[in-house]
């Protein structure tokens, strides 16, 4: 639970960075976020789920 705790605060600051740092990026972003079709955010959803899922097994499987 901890480290699940300590990934999303991660997740959040660096989230924050993002929106403090680049205001008008992130607006963009969203905006094109909400014009994507429903297929492509599912598939980018999955793809990133994935690619973390990778990268937290690698990180936990390293000596």
């Amino acid at each position: 639970m901890l480290d699940f705790l300590a990934a999303l605060g991660v997740a959040l600051v660096l989230e924050g960075a993002a929106y403090t740092l680049f205001p008008d990026t992130m607006r963009r972003l969203v905006a094109q976020v909400l014009a994507a079709p429903e297929r492509t955010l599912r598939a980018a959803g999955l793809a990133a789920a994935l690619l973390g899922l990778i990268l937290v097994w690698l990180a936990r499987s390293a000596p």
